[in-house]
C-alpha cells in the first residue's frame, strides 16, 4: 500500500502507441519466441514522490491464428516519468498496441521548502 502524508495528491493520464508493425514487417508481427518494446513515459507535472502507475491495453491489433501471450507494465518510474513495456513470446503475432495509463501520488505543494 501507498500510503500519502498532507501534501495534495495528483492525477495524470495518457494514452501511448507502443509499436504499429503490420504494415513494415516489424518482428512483433513477423518474428517468434521473446520479444519486447519500451516507451518512455513523461509525466505532464513532476511528482514529489514516484506515484503509483497504473498501465493497461488500450487497443491491441493481433493474429488470432496463434495463442495470444503479452505482458504490460510500467518500468523505472521516477517523479518525472516512467517506462511503459509490452512483452510477448512464442508464435503470437502483434500488429500494433495502445496502452492507457494512470499515474497518482504525491505532487509538490506551495509550502514545500528545500533547504541545501
Amino acid at each position: 500500500m501507498k500510503s500519502f502524508r498532507s501534501h495534495p495528491i495528483g492525477i495524470d493520464q495518457g494514452e501511448e502507441i507502443l509499436f504499429s508493425e503490420f504494415a513494415d514487417g516489424g518482428d512483433m508481427w513477423t518474428g517468434k519466441g521473446p520479444r519486447e518494446r519500451r516507451s518512455a513515459i513523461r509525466f505532464s507535472e513532476g511528482f514529489r514522490s514516484p506515484p503509483a502507475v497504473q498501465i493497461g491495453v488500450a487497443l491491441w491489433d493481433v493474429d488470432t491464428s496463434s495463442a495470444l501471450r503479452a505482458e504490460v507494465k510500467a518500468e523505472n518510474i521516477t517523479c518525472e516519468g516512467f517506462e511503459a513495456v509490452f512483452r510477448t513470446w512464442s508464435d503470437t503475432r502483434i500488429a500494433r498496441i495502445r496502452v492507457a495509463w494512470t499515474a497518482f501520488g504525491e505532487v509538490p505543494h506551495v509550502d514545500d521548502w528545500e533547504i541545501s
